[in-house]
């Protein structure tokens, strides 16, 4: 049984990269909007540093907003493609919603990757404890693909996706997004980084997790 979990893992989120390697355009709209972004605020600035607290809070509404351009995607795109219902039939709930939160896991990395390389360029950042800021960015990356992932499903089918998503998400993921601007200003400024504030987050992440796992479970079987 857990072997079969896994295998449905792997076949999902195999099928969503495939999917995502199909249609470019939807996804580049996000890098897109991280790169317009970005630079319009570097021109403005004219070489101007912004303290670490405003660097931190800039980098990750940078993520969030760039991550909320596709995100509600994820379940959207099966009602669309007319796959949802098969999907739903034959694929087991619990393998269904893991393998989607994974390959959000993984597009949302990419992209918080491509978001760091362009902050450390066009911004002027201060020299950073890589590994500390890497781990704040798993913990927050984690979080916003979680839940992320569930309330797409959520709000599948509903009038106004993008709009009831994001006001969805905001309060969902602000326990996660705020310790995170916290930890991050002090990795940009320098500063020793409590581990409370980190393990705290995690905590919370694995709480959405399970969480959201067994609320799947209604909502995939409700008909």
């Amino acid at each position: 049984m857990q072997s079969s979990i896994f295998h449905g893992i792997k076949l999902v989120f195999r099928k969503e990269f495939l999917a995502g390697m199909r249609c470019k355009a939807a996804w580049a709209a996000i890098f897109m909007f991280a790169l317009t972004t970005l630079s319009c605020v570097s021109l403005a600035l004219q070489g101007a540093v912004l303290e670490p607290k405003l660097q931190a809070a800039l980098f990750w509404m940078v993520l969030f907003f760039s991550s909320m351009t596709g995100m509600d995607r994820c379940f959207a795109e099966e009602e669309m493609s007319g796959t949802f219902l098969p999907l739903r039939l034959y694929g087991a709930a619990q393998a269904v919603l893991f393998g989607k939160m994974l390959y959000s896991f993984f597009l949302l990395l990419v992209l918080a990757l491509f978001i760091s390389i362009l902050f450390f360029i066009l911004l002027d950042v201060g020299s950073v404890s890589l590994p500390e800021f890497l781990a704040v960015a798993l913990a927050g990356v984690l979080g916003l693909s979680g839940a992320g992932t569930f309330l797409a499903a959520l709000t599948t089918g509903a009038g106004v996706k993008s709009g009831l998503f994001s006001v969805l998400m905001l309060p969902v993921i602000l326990p996660v997004f705020l310790p995170a601007i916290f930890l991050t200003g002090r990795v940009f400024g320098g500063d020793s980084m409590p581990f409370s504030h980190l393990g705290g987050m995690l905590l919370y992440d694995l709480l959405l997790m399970v969480g959201g796992s067994v609320l799947f479970d209604y909502f995939w079987y409700e008909e």
